[in-house]
């Protein structure tokens, strides 16, 4: 008895991804864990996949697929740049000059 090819990816009951981050992983065991755990640390794993072996040339090596939700990044304030000088306002300084 020959089985249908397996079909990849996400089960039809499933909930449909609305937003998020969706991330396939390649690595050695070890690897995943660890990018699991670091990517655990800044976002919220909403689906785990199953630890997929590879074969052939890839082998000892797993894909994994993470769903995560990422929290918005505040955008980052910078300073005003002083190291090529202040900015002079043209106008103001015409307008105070002396004449020659």
């Amino acid at each position: 008895m020959t089985s249908a090819p397996r079909r990849d990816g996400a089960s039809p009951r499933d909930p449909h991804l609305t937003g998020g981050l969706e991330v396939w992983l390649t690595g050695t065991p070890a690897e995943l864990d660890g990018a699991t755990a670091a990517l655990s640390a800044v976002a919220r794993v909403v689906q785990h996949g199953t630890r997929r072996p590879l074969t052939g040339a890839d082998a000892g090596r797993h894909r994994l697929y993470l769903r995560l939700t990422v929290p918005a990044a505040k955008q980052p304030t910078r300073a005003p740049d002083t190291s090529r000088g202040a900015l002079i306002d043209l106008d103001a300084a015409r307008a105070h000059r002396r004449p020659a």
